[in-house]
C-alpha cells in the first residue's frame, strides 16, 4: 500500500510538472501572437506618418529596423524582450511625431492605428503578466518537494526565463509643462 501511494505521488507530480510546463509554452505562444499583431500594425502606422513627416526619415527608419529585429522568431525570451524594448522606444518616437504634426494627429487612419496599437500594447502587457505567472508556478512546482525529485526522473523540466521589461520600459515618463 505504501509503494502504491509513493508511485501515485510520483505520477501525479510528474503530470503536474508536464501541465505547468505546457502552460508556460502556451503562455509564451500567446505573447508571440500579440507581438505579431503589433508588428503587423507598424508598417501601416509608418506609412501613415510618412506622408506627413517625410523629413523625419531617421525616426521612420528606426521603427522599421526595430520591428525587423523584434520580429525575429529565433530569439529567446531575454533577447526577445530586449528587441521589444527597442521597438517600444522607437514607436514612442513615432507617436511623438503626432504631437509635432497636428495634421497627422488629426488624420483618422493614424488615430485608428494609434488606438489599435494601444490596445495591442495592453494585450501584450497582460500576456507577459500571465506568462510570468505561469513560469512562477512552474518554478515553484520544480523547486518544491516532491517536484524537485520527480523532475530529475523525466527530461525537459528545466527552468524558464521570465519576460522582463528592460530599462526603457521601466523608466517613468517625465511630463514637463515648460
Amino acid at each position: 500500500m505504501l509503494v502504491a501511494g509513493a508511485v501515485w505521488t510520483v505520477v501525479r507530480t510528474y503530470n503536474r510538472l508536464i501541465r505547468l510546463r505546457n502552460q508556460t509554452q502556451a503562455s509564451w505562444a500567446q505573447i508571440d501572437v500579440q507581438l505579431k499583431r503589433r508588428h503587423d500594425l507598424i508598417p501601416n502606422l509608418v506609412e501613415s506618418a510618412r506622408g506627413y513627416a517625410a523629413h523625419e526619415r531617421t525616426t521612420l527608419e528606426a521603427v522599421v529596423t526595430a520591428r525587423g529585429a523584434a520580429a525575429d522568431s529565433g530569439l529567446g525570451v531575454t533577447d526577445k524582450a530586449a528587441a521589444e524594448d527597442d521597438l517600444t522606444a522607437a514607436l514612442g518616437r513615432l507617436l511623438a511625431l503626432g504631437e509635432n504634426y497636428p495634421q497627422l494627429k488629426a488624420d483618422r487612419h493614424f488615430a485608428t492605428l494609434q488606438s489599435e496599437l494601444t490596445t495591442a500594447e495592453d494585450k501584450i502587457a497582460y500576456a507577459r503578466q500571465f506568462y510570468n505567472s505561469a513560469v512562477q508556478s512552474y518554478h515553484t512546482a520544480l523547486e518544491g518537494f516532491p517536484g524537485n525529485l520527480v523532475s530529475r526522473l523525466g527530461g525537459g523540466h528545466g527552468r524558464r526565463e521570465y519576460f522582463e521589461a528592460g530599462a526603457p520600459a521601466q523608466e517613468a515618463t517625465r511630463v514637463s509643462f515648460a
